[in-house]
């Protein structure tokens, strides 16, 4: 009855070409999926090619262990450091300054810096510190 002669038992299904299959389904998912989810088109509006009003730029004033004082980073007295930062306020009329002092630094130099900052009527003033671990 055979013709054949093949006497090979059918009872092992062969899943590979099904998980190949169901693979490349799923990869076609996430790739349509997350094609779709980039967001919405729309038509933006033109800026002008004029260059954008520039906002008030902050200072940094640093007094170091031995009482220097710098003006983001160059060094100044206290009636430098008053002329440029009034010139500055004539510009900018509201913007921020940072004091740093190091932590050996005598606490009469950040008191005139705090004074000088306080004539010209600063009212944005940060003191940086470290964060205590």
């Amino acid at each position: 009855m055979d013709a054949g002669g093949d006497n090979k038992s059918y009872d092992d299904i062969n899943v590979t070409p099904m998980v190949d299959l169901y693979l490349v389904l799923l990869l076609i998912f996430i790739i349509m999926t997350t094609a779709g989810v980039q967001g919405v088109k729309v038509d933006l509006p033109k800026a002008s090619k004029s260059p954008a009003l520039e906002g008030p730029k902050s200072k940094a004033i640093t007094v170091n262990n031995e009482g220097k004082i710098f003006l983001d980073t160059v060094p100044v007295t206290l009636p430098e450091l008053e002329q440029k930062l009034s010139q500055h306020k004539a510009k900018f009329p509201d913007f921020p300054v940072v004091i740093r002092g190091d932590r050996l630094t005598h606490y009469q130099g950040v008191m005139d810096v705090l004074n000088v900052v306080g004539r010209l009527g600063l009212t944005k003033v940060g003191l940086a510190t470290e964060a205590s671990k």
